[in-house]
């Protein structure tokens, strides 16, 4: 169930609400002095850390780290194939890395 912040436009109080999707509008419309506010993404509560990480979270998450093979995601993650992995592994070991600057001692 999504969490949504709110702000109450005669106190300035800020405030945070659990509730389904659905529920929204009613609670605007019952609630005139109360006015939706986004701080961030709506986040989800679901499991026990409050983050439901699903198989197509992580499935979402590999695609990114293919995607961006030389980043720290990746490494993380580890989404990199093995041959990904040995190119960046060459890469570095001859001197190009993330910063741009070339070794060229041969």
């Amino acid at each position: 169930m999504p969490l949504y912040d709110f702000v109450d436009n005669n106190t300035g109080e800020r405030f945070t609400k659990m509730m389904k999707i659905s529920e929204k509008p009613e609670y605007l419309k019952n609630n005139p002095h109360v006015e939706s506010i986004i701080l961030s993404a709506p986040r989800l509560v679901s499991g026990f850390n409050g983050i439901k990480n699903d198989s197509g979270w992580k499935e979402n998450m590999s695609r990114i780290a293919e995607a961006h093979p030389n980043s720290a995601h990746a490494e993380k993650i580890g989404g990199r194939s093995s041959t990904k992995a040995k190119v960046a592994g060459l890469a570095k070991k001859h001197g190009y890395g993330k910063s741009g600057k070339y070794n060229m001692d041969l």
